[in-house]
């Protein structure tokens, strides 16, 4: 069963593997340039190789059931010795230890490319350009919502009342979800009443998965959106086939559909105001959780972990401190850390799910409002996971590599005792830690620390000089990995000095160390980082650099990047070149990608139509991805009515229609940023489920466009 593209995690990995991959869920985009892990685990680390019972079928040539290889090509040894050993075979699969993966899972903050898109600027005619408009206008890009209500949803709606593809079906639910139900509703979901039905009547795994995920995309707390889901994720298929005749599962609710319903928990919770409606969501994820120890899978446990750590409860300051016991009633943020501490803490439980824990109670103590500085919990977590990055530490890769990319997010610059000693650990990491990955997250986690002022005691950038010290000796004396990963993070770094509006602690050098990196770098692996970090940090002044770079290079990744890398810095001139590149990348996927979000940054649609051509005469799965990601990425209101006409029409292929779908999603998205960017920003990918991310067949909640 051929499924829709999931367009990054495939297509620099098939260019690797040289194999037929499938995919599904309305094709995915986790790009630029990079790849998904292949499986769970990192370093020597591994998960079960299949998932517990009650998955799907396998489908296509590589199913989501049986992960691909775990470990990367240069597998690391942990920092100390481990209770509980990592365990999996060796491979030689594409090096997950380069910065590549972190920037496809963090990117969209800084890529924000709805903000471009839908910003007011003067266009060649109206939303009837494409009709022949012949007058300057200034516009907001973004289609209406009359367009959207009376164009593409009856178009979705019809789709799936007519179509028999996977394809089309998946990418229409998709569309829905992002659209959402009409803001003015007051009264029943009709986007549930729409989707629901998928949920089991078409008797395929890939669409019961897609519409269980779609229920979140939608983000509507109604209660029965929220019950069914619970119902879902607790496997109760009886008291649904009773509730929903529409909705007949045989026997159980398939395990993958389970998991996939718990991150829909979540994705609801997060943009809930309802508290008692958290509170239920919460407390389904916990008491799944309650129940790990006896699951046969991994991709359920991960998935309410994930969920939980995007439900941020009340804070309660008058509770602020460890309990004896395990937690039984979570009614406040309160509640979700001691129980989330108290589960990473658990030696009985699977450390590749515990491996998730720190990313969650870091989300919670970040999220708004914070938890203060002071708190106790707050301390406890750190000391928990510093402690873990210690010499010595008995502590998976795993879990080394969750505990620095949670440090990552929760230090700052101030001189809060805490803060101190994070700042301690994170840029003491790569002599004290063995582990490679966990020294790379190091650097990452020392740029987004020195780029994030404090509140608390002393100078609120007192850290800045001691890590700007630490990434520029790594810049200049440090091997080609390190080099990379250090130009990204300071890149990260200014970038967030300038959006914290903390213009004097800028520093003009760093800009300069990493342009003369550049000028003199040869391999790709470092033009891609530097061209990256020079578009974060705006420095226009390194152009003419980059741009030399963009026009000789000849990996088709670094050129990419180049072009993001330009689009970011806000490079005007360069429009003609990317536009150049982009009309000859249509076999290069990863490369046109990468020059449509050059494009989209710089405000330029001007290739819409072209690519709308050119998506009608790709016959390769690679090439409709990477074409429908661009289309969305640089589309807007003017590319509605041709995107709809290729969705009808059947002489055009099933794959292609749905990818039309797809991009239609995108440009009618509700949300500013994509919806799974709350769940890919700081997650550890290397502790990876199928359901999370599924490069094989593309069937990850990760994965989905």
């Amino acid at each position: 069963m051929k499924k829709i593209l999931t367009a990054g995690a495939l297509v620099a990995l098939a260019s690797l593997t040289l194999q037929d991959f499938s995919y599904g869920h309305g094709g995915t985009y986790r790009g630029p340039g990079d790849t998904v892990p292949p499986g769970p685990g990192g370093g020597g680390g591994g998960g079960p190789a299949t998932p517990g019972p009650g998955g799907p079928a396998t489908p296509g040539p590589a199913g989501p059931g049986s992960p691909g290889p775990s470990t990367p090509g240069q597998p690391s040894t942990p920092g100390g010795p481990s209770s509980r050993p990592t365990t999996g075979p060796a491979n030689t699969g594409p090096d997950l230890t380069t910065w590549h993966f972190w920037w496809g899972f963090n990117k969209e903050p800084y890529l924000n490319l709805k903000e471009h898109i839908s910003a007011g600027q003067v266009v060649t005619g109206s939303e009837d350009f494409f009709g022949g408009g012949a007058s300057d206008s200034k516009q907001t890009m973004r289609p209406s919502e009359t367009t959207i209500r009376s164009k593409v949803v009856p178009a979705m709606i019809k789709a799936l009342e007519t179509e028999r593809s996977n394809h089309i079906i998946t990418g229409a639910l998709v569309a829905l979800a992002k659209i959402g139900d009409a803001k003015n509703e007051a009264g029943k979901s009709e986007m549930f009443d729409k989707i629901r039905p998928f949920l089991a009547n078409r008797g395929e795994a890939e669409i019961g998965e897609t519409a269980a995920v779609a229920l979140g995309i939608l983000a509507n707390d109604s209660p029965e959106i929220v019950d069914l889901l619970i119902a879902l994720l607790e496997d109760k298929a009886a008291d649904i086939r009773a509730k929903y005749k529409d909705v007949q599962f045989e026997n159980e609710v398939p395990m993958r559909t389970r998991a996939f319903a718990g991150y829909g928990l979540g994705l609801i919770g997060y943009r809930s105001t309802d508290i008692a409606r958290k509170q239920q969501i919460v407390a389904s994820l916990v008491g799944m959780l309650d129940k790990s120890k006896r699951m046969g899978t991994r991709d359920i446990p991960v998935a309410c972990i994930t969920a939980l750590g995007l439900v941020t409860l009340d804070f309660d300051p008058n509770d602020d401190a460890m309990k004896s016991g395990r937690q039984t009633e979570i009614k406040t943020r309160n509640d979700q850390l001691r129980f989330l501490i108290e589960y990473y803490k658990d030696e009985n439980q699977e450390h590749l799910n515990q491996a998730h824990a720190p990313t969650a109670m870091a989300r919670l103590l970040t999220a708004e409002p914070p938890v203060p500085g002071t708190s106790k919990l707050r301390g406890e977590v750190v000391k928990l996971l510093a402690a873990d990055l210690s010499k010595g530490a008995k502590t998976t890769q795993e879990e080394m590599q969750s505990c620095m990319l949670a440090l990552g997010q929760l230090g700052d610059c101030d001189n809060d005792p805490w803060d101190v000693e994070i700042r301690k650990t994170v840029l003491g990491a790569m002599d004290v830690i063995k582990d490679q990955q966990t020294q790379y997250f190091s650097l990452m986690a020392a740029g987004q620390i020195g780029g994030r002022p404090g509140s608390g005691e002393g100078d609120p950038v007192a850290g800045v000089k001691d890590v700007r010290k630490f990434l520029l000796e790594l810049l200049n004396k440090g091997k080609p990995a390190e080099r990379s990963w250090a130009g990204l993070s300071i890149g990260v770094m200014e970038r967030e000095l300038e959006e914290n509006k903390l213009k004097s602690a800028q520093s003009p050098d760093m800009a300069k160390a990493v342009s003369n990196s550049l000028a003199d770098s040869k391999t790709p692996l470092e033009i891609g980082a530097y061209a990256i970090a020079l578009g974060l940090m705006k420095d226009l002044d390194s152009k003419l650099v980059l741009q030399e770079k963009f026009a000789k290079v000849s990996d088709v990744d670094a050129q990419g990047y180049c072009a993001v890398g330009l689009g970011l810095m806000n490079a005007t001139d360069a429009i003609k070149q990317i536009q150049e590149v982009t009309r000859k990348a249509k076999y290069k996927p990863d490369l046109l990608r990468n020059a449509a979000i050059g494009l989209g940054l710089l405000g330029e649609k001007s290739i819409v139509p072209e690519l709308i051509d050119m998506l009608a005469s790709a016959d390769v799965q690679s090439s409709q991805a990477a074409i429908a990601s661009a289309l969305g990425f640089i589309g807007d209101a003017r590319s509605i009515d041709p995107l709809l006409k290729f969705v009808e029409d059947k002489q055009k292929t099933d794959g292609a229609r749905g990818f039309a779908a797809a991009a239609l999603g995108i440009v009618a998205d509700k949300e500013p940023l994509p919806w799974n960017a709350k769940i890919s920003i700081d997650i550890n990918y290397r502790a990876n489920t199928p359901t999370l991310t599924s490069p094989d067949s593309g069937t990850g909640i990760l994965d989905i466009l």
